[in-house]
């Protein structure tokens, strides 16, 4: 068990790394991304790559550290964001860009892990999202058919584990990483804390240690807020 954990980052991805591979990482807008491993991917060179994210960062942040270096070949997500450079890859036609409504891209990832090479959904009938695609009647209804990702690696952030591979999530990072967890030929996964075997309630456990490959501790753990909004306190609230 002691055996899926690394020392640092760059020796968890040692070796999973090849020009053209397609790598999913997890994150829900700025929350939940794998802040260590990225840096690590940039600088290890490796090109034309695929990713599959909901979303590419933010400037500065993120899969932006992979699309500034140019290393980002093709996009599969459901929202570009505030992400400038994105938005200017796209347009530009620098970048191919496969957008995904946010559920059907979920499930898409989830349907990889479970090994189901294809669903139907009523989300995108009638819409671009649906050229090109099967289309078929169910109960007077038409859905559109998806296919299933799957990915050679999946990069994900998690907030415990245990030696055995074994995590938990806190918030909205659990909204990505997990299913993306399943769904990887290699699963790398940076945690802020690891725990012994044991001190996880079984029922508390997010993703089982089966689907993890690897296991490094952190060294990044900005915690980034998108958009800070906030408002005057009132009396009441003092």
């Amino acid at each position: 068990m002691a055996a899926k954990i690394y020392p640092d980052p760059r020796a968890a991805l040692e070796g999973v790394l090849f020009d053209g591979m397609t790598i999913m990482s997890g994150g829900f807008g700025l929350s939940g991304n794998p802040e260590s491993l990225i840096p690590e991917i940039r600088d290890s060179g490796v090109s034309g790559l695929t990713v599959i994210s909901n979303n590419a960062g933010a400037d500065g942040f993120g899969l932006w550290m992979l699309l500034r270096t140019r290393q980002i070949k093709r996009m599969i997500a459901s929202y570009v964001g505030d992400n400038k450079l994105f938005e200017e890859q796209y347009l530009s036609g620098e970048l191919d860009l496969e957008l995904n409504p946010q559920g059907t891209l979920a499930e898409r990832i989830r349907a990889g892990g479970a090994g189901i090479p294809a669903f139907y959904t009523r989300t995108g009938v009638g819409t671009v999202v649906a050229e090109g695609k099967p289309t078929e009647v169910f109960d007077g209804e038409e859905y559109v058919r998806e296919t299933w990702l799957r990915a050679d690696l999946a990069i994900i952030k998690a907030w415990r584990a245990d030696p055995s591979g074994n995590l938990m999530f806190r918030r909205t990072a659990r909204n990505f990483n997990p299913v993306m967890a399943t769904a990887a030929k290699v699963t790398v996964v940076e945690v802020e804390e690891i725990v012994p075997v044991g001190t996880f309630d079984p029922d508390c456990i997010h993703t089982p240690g089966i689907y993890v490959d690897r296991i490094v501790l952190s060294t990044i753990n900005e915690k980034r807020i998108e958009k800070l909004t906030t408002r005057p306190r009132t009396e009441a609230a003092l």
